[in-house]
């Protein structure tokens, strides 16, 4: 029998291993835009849970498993984070009121977080996830009838999750074209593991990163800045070029080699054309000097990290903002509240009328605390949310039922989708109407990204190398470039239809407003005079354009 101090301990430890796989998690992530935070989000998730159960002493196993649903469903974050807490919700229904668990209870408990999960999922996906919780749950319950030691059946668990884990890529070609598993499944076997540690040895598996501190506050990336006030730099100038070469032999691993004596943070990446170089140097000067030895230079950017560093410290310590409760007021109908990075982005969704914008984004995905905290210090009888991302809609949608008051959530799985559904809502409409209108707008506005690869890839056709530039279209990959205009000009081109009228490029964090109106100038030249294209400074990170074409 488990107790509710082993389940507590199991639990924890089960966080504390993903906490230490999380960046391998991570890489699992086949797409190659910088957006595989899998593990980031599932450790994220059931490390709000362990942060609760820590409070927790002499429990039962009811009470245990009752704390760490709450803490994980309000901590959840991303798709992955949403299905880990609906695991652990069902899992802790099934164990609702006892004192102690055997290895019967513990597959039943499994097996009710499964079905809550498949019933969450408007269209579940085989070879994710909920395949390896489905298979295990299964396997559990078929043992649990002539096995009920506690143990057993939870290293019955352990062993077919990881079984399922490999079937994953038979089920996702895109999995088996990578040469991984899913990253969702395998961060599942990593927590199973980690509580099967404690139940099997006793052990709890300590973590070892190196920063083990609450993040029950949602910070950006950007304000981020001021958790680094200490950070050292010993380079000043972050300097970037891209070398068109001079012959096909050029060997890149010498420039790496000597940029290597002159800095750090070095990347060299290259292809049959070009090499994209990226250093961290006192000397730019020298490296632009060398990299002209190995053929013609393009794209200079030279910036002071230390000037850098210094204004996003000072941005940190008042950009931050805590939303405190605030209670209904009958005289405001209704509320907005919308998830954005980028001090450009979240300016305008305020000047559309939102009350709150949430700092969230592709990287850096808020939890559902984060949302319902929003939600509920706008004081309107009705709030609605627009996620603008499709890893953040399952996180809003939980704070439906957490929140007091009436809650919408519109499924806007882009910023510019965002931005129509505000432009579109009408104060005399009734919630319905109003949700009818600015889903429609949200529908008819066409949304490209331009982004950089994270990781090299083979992925949809297209062999990609780290650094290289990447055009999305509709959340996917269209084309790779070595430009980023030229990457904007053509992605937005192949956006526009005869009837499109109005073009927006919203330009991020490293492309300023001269890149901006180059670029819109362009377009200008090659579309017709009917198309009218404009830019905005969003200040997004990650993404050097967003592309909005109405």
């Amino acid at each position: 029998m488990i107790n509710g101090n082993t389940l507590r301990d199991a639990i924890i430890s089960g966080a504390n291993n993903i906490v230490n796989q999380k960046l391998a998690v991570d890489e699992l992530n086949v797409f190659p835009v910088p957006d595989g935070d899998t593990g980031t989000n599932m450790s994220m998730t059931i490390s709000a849970g362990a942060r609760e159960l820590k409070r927790l002493s002499g429990a039962t196993v009811g009470e245990v498993s009752a704390a760490a649903a709450s803490a994980l469903l309000r901590g959840a974050r991303g798709n992955s984070g949403v299905i880990l807490s609906l695991l652990f919700r069902g899992f802790s229904k099934g164990l609702s009121g006892l004192e102690s668990a055997d290895g019967k209870d513990l597959a039943g408990a499994l097996s009710l977080g499964v079905t809550a999960a498949y019933k969450a999922v408007m269209k579940p996906t085989e070879g994710t996830i909920l395949t390896v919780a489905r298979l295990a749950a299964q396997k559990a319950v078929e043992a649990s009838e002539t096995e009920t030691n506690a143990v057993a059946i939870w290293r019955i668990i352990v062993d077919e999750a990881r079984a399922a884990l490999e079937t994953t890529p038979e089920l996702l070609p895109v999995l088996k074209k990578a040469g991984v598993v899913d990253a969702g499944g395998k961060g599942l076997v990593v927590i199973f593991e980690g509580m099967l540690s404690v139940f099997e040895d006793g052990v709890m598996i300590e973590d070892k990163s190196a920063a083990n501190k609450p993040a029950e506050t949602f910070v950006s990336q950007k304000n981020a800045a001021g958790a680094e006030l200490e950070e050292e730099i010993n380079f000043t100038y972050c300097t970037e070029f891209i070398v068109h070469k001079a012959s096909s032999d050029t060997n890149p691993l010498r420039l790496r080699a000597y940029l290597e004596t002159i800095g750090d943070s070095v990347v060299v990446v290259d292809d049959e054309e070009i090499i994209k170089v990226h250093v961290h140097t006192n000397n730019p000067g020298n490296a632009l000097q060398e990299g002209l030895n190995f053929g013609t230079l393009h794209n200079m950017k030279i910036e002071n990290m230390r000037e850098q560093h210094e204004n996003k410290v000072a941005e940190a310590k008042v950009a931050q903002e805590v939303h405190e409760y605030v209670p209904v007021d009958p005289a405001v109908p209704f509320g907005f509240v919308a998830v954005a990075a980028g001090d450009g982005l979240q300016q305008l969704f305020t000047e559309l009328g939102c009350n709150k914008v949430v700092s969230g984004g592709q990287t850096m995905n808020p939890s559902t605390d984060d949302i319902l905290k929003a939600i509920e210090s706008t004081p309107a009888k009705t709030v609605f949310v627009l996620p603008n991302n499709k890893n953040i809609i399952m996180a809003a949608e939980q704070a439906i039922s957490l929140a007091d008051r009436q809650v919408v959530v519109l499924p806007t799985r882009t910023i510019p989708q965002g931005l129509s559904a505000m432009l579109a809502f009408d104060p005399d409409c009734e919630v319905q109407e109003n949700q009818m209108n600015m889903l429609k707008a949200a529908e008819h506005v066409l949304t490209g990204s331009v982004t950089f690869a994270a990781r090299d890839s083979d992925f949809d056709g297209h062999k990609i190398k780290q650094g290289e530039i990447l055009a999305l279209e509709g959340g996917k990959l269209s084309f790779t470039e070595s430009d980023i205009e030229r990457a904007a000009v053509r992605l937005t081109r192949q956006l526009v239809k005869r009837d499109s009228t109005f073009i927006t490029l919203i330009y991020g964090d490293g492309i300023t407003e001269e890149d901006a109106e180059k670029a819109a100038e362009a377009l200008r030249s090659k579309l017709p005079t009917s198309v009218e294209v404009h830019t905005v400074n969003g200040g997004q990170p990650v993404y050097y354009y967003i592309i909005s074409v109405e």
